[in-house]
C-alpha cells in the first residue's frame, strides 16, 4: 500500500511518498521565507499554493511511480496556522478526488513521533518536540500519546528565532543563535521558569534582549539564553523519563539540529541508562513524509474519513488523538 502525504501547517509546503513497510519513496519541500519578521499566515498559504503541483509531481517522480499507483492520500490536518492547513487540506482533497482513493487527515504533532520512531528504530520513547510551533514532552500510555510537559506561552523555536530578528541575525535564526552561543564564554543570569511540569520561554526571551541592549556581548547572551532554555527542556523531560521509567528518549522537531541541545539530552538520558535518538534532519524538521507513514498507521488500524470530516483543526492537540496502531 502506498500513501502520498502533504505537509502544510507552517511555513513548509511538504509531500511524501511511503509505502506499509515503511519505506520512504519521496520526500520533498518547498519552504516559505518572509521578507521580514516571522511567517505571515496568508503569504505562506499563497506559497504553498503557488508550490503544490510542482512539489507534488517531484515526489512523485522521485518515487519512480505512476499517480495511479497510490492508495491513500494523507495530509496535516492540524495543529497549525489557519490559512496554511487549509491549503494543504484543499490539495489533499483535490488528490482524493482525482485518484478516487481514501483520505486521511493526521495530528503533525502524533506524526513528529511515529517518523522518529520509524526512522530512529525506537518501540517505546519519551519524546521531546521542539520546533517553532510547539514545544512538548511527550510518552504513550493507554491509548494516547500523553502530553506529560509543554511550554505555557512561546515555543522554544519561536524564542530562538525572535531573539535572532529582534537583534538582526538573518532567517533562518535558530542556526544563527546557536553560532553565536559557541562563541560565548561568560554565562549572565537569566529567568528560568519550569512550573511544575511545564516551561515557560517569553520571560526569558524579554530578558536576553534587554541584555543586548544593556551591552552585553550577543555572543554570550545567545549562549546564556541557550544554556537556559535548554536546561529547563532537559529537566522536564528527565523528570518525564523517570516518571514513564521508558528506556529511550527521542528528540524531534526543527530545533533538534542544535548540537548543543542534543548533547545535553543525551547525557541525561545516559544517566538514567536510556537510549538517545534524533532521526535525519529532513524528518526532524516539517516533512510530508512524517504525514504519508502516520497515515498509513492511521488507515491500516481502521480510521476512515468522509470528504466532508476533513476540516482542518488548528488546535487539535497531540493528546486528543487515539492511537490506535500501538
Amino acid at each position: 500500500m502506498i500513501c502520498l502525504g502533504i505537509e502544510g501547517t507552517a511555513h513548509t509546503f511538504g509531500v511524501g511518498i511511503a509505502d506499509h513497510r515503511g519505506r520512504i519513496l519521496a520526500n520533498r519541500w518547498k519552504t516559505y521565507v518572509p521578507e521580514s519578521g516571522g511567517i505571515h499566515p496568508r503569504e505562506a498559504a499563497q506559497f504553498h499554493a503557488e508550490h503544490a503541483g510542482d512539489v507534488i509531481q517531484e515526489a512523485i517522480e522521485k518515487a519512480g511511480i505512476s499517480p495511479s499507483e497510490i492508495d491513500l492520500i494523507a495530509f496535516s490536518q492540524g495543529p497549525g496556522l489557519g490559512p496554511v492547513l487549509r491549503t494543504a487540506a484543499t490539495a489533499a482533497r483535490v488528490l482524493s478526488a482525482w485518484l478516487n482513493v481514501p483520505i486521511v487527515g493526521v495530528n503533525h504533532c502524533v506524526a513528529h513521533v511515529e517518523i522518529g520512531r520509524l526512522t530512529g528504530k525506537v518501540k517505546d520513547p519519551v519524546t521531546i518536540y521542539v520546533s517553532g510551533g510547539n514545544t512538548q514532552i511527550i510518552a504513550f500510555n493507554s491509548g494516547r500519546y500523553r502530553v506529560f510537559g509543554e511550554t505555557l506561552d512561546i515555543p522554544l523555536g519561536n524564542c530562538l528565532d525572535v531573539f535572532a530578528r529582534k537583534i538582526g541575525l538573518p532567517h533562518p535564526g535558530g542556526p544563527k543563535v546557536e553560532e553565536l552561543a559557541e562563541r560565548g564564554r561568560k554565562y549572565l543570569r537569566l529567568p528560568y521558569a519550569v512550573k511544575g511540569m511545564d516551561m515557560s520561554f517569553s520571560g526569558l526571551l524579554s530578558e536576553a534582549l534587554k541584555l543586548v541592549k544593556r551591552g552585553e556581548t550577543p555572543e554570550d547572551v545567545a549562549y546564556s539564553l541557550q544554556e537556559t532554555a535548554f536546561a529547563a527542556v532537559v529537566e522536564v523531560a528527565e523528570r518525564a523519563l523517570a516518571h514513564t521509567e521508558k528506556s529511550e528518549v527521542l528528540l524531534t522537531g526543527g530545533v533538534a539540529a542544535n548540537r548543543r541541545l542534543r548533547e545535553m539530552l543525551r547525557s541525561m538520558a545516559e544517566d538514567h541508562g536510556a537510549r538517545f535518538t534524533v532521526p535525519p534532519d529532513e524528518f526532524c524538521q516539517d516533512n510530508g513524509a512524517m504525514i504519508a507513514w502516520t497515515g498509513l498507521l492511521a488507515y491500516r488500524s481502521g480510521w476512515r474519513q468522509k470528504l466532508e470530516e476533513t476540516q482542518v483543526r488548528q488546535r487539535w492537540r497531540t493528546d486528543e488523538v487515539e492511537i490506535t496502531w500501538r
